[in-house]
């Protein structure tokens, strides 16, 4: 298998080198402003301007990858009335714009449900908006299923 060097990958935190997480750490300092130069910000995780320059345009949390994309998710709700509304408000209350959604026919008092819902006016990231689904009476299972 090639690999295309201009690919994204989602890869687990814990098996990234050291270095990646120290770039991502002295992004997030410069984001919150505990530091106002990109000096400060490597001096403060340790590590090389260098190595921050080299990596910062390459590695990115998930959350901003995903703004301003097209998320899918898969959701497994019990089927009683009113579980599927409070989901679509839940999303527009957190300015989520649904551009399409299907329901199953419910079987077992199950019904599986897609959405996919542009992210780019969030008030939320996508982490955020998936623990307040999550929390909803009638919610049961939720996967992210594709992000364009």
């Amino acid at each position: 298998m090639e690999i295309n060097k201009d690919t994204y990958y989602l890869v687990l935190a814990k098996v990234l080198p050291e270095v990646f997480l120290k770039t991502l750490k002295a992004k997030e300092i410069l984001r919150k402003g505990e530091a106002t130069t990109i000096q400060e910000a490597v001096e403060i995780v340790g590590m090389s301007r260098s190595a921050y320059y080299k990596y910062k345009d390459a590695i990115m949390p998930f959350n901003e990858i995903s703004k301003g994309k097209i998320i899918t998710i898969a959701l497994l709700l019990e089927h009683t009335p009113g579980v599927l509304s409070k989901i679509l408000n839940q999303i527009a209350e957190v300015k989520g714009s649904i551009l399409t959604m299907n329901q199953n026919i419910p079987l077992h008092g199950m019904a599986n449900v897609t959405i996919s819902f542009e992210t780019k006016d969030m008030l939320v990231e996508i982490e955020g908006l998936i623990q307040l689904l999550e929390d909803l009476e009638g919610v049961k299972e939720i996967n992210i299923v594709g992000k364009e």
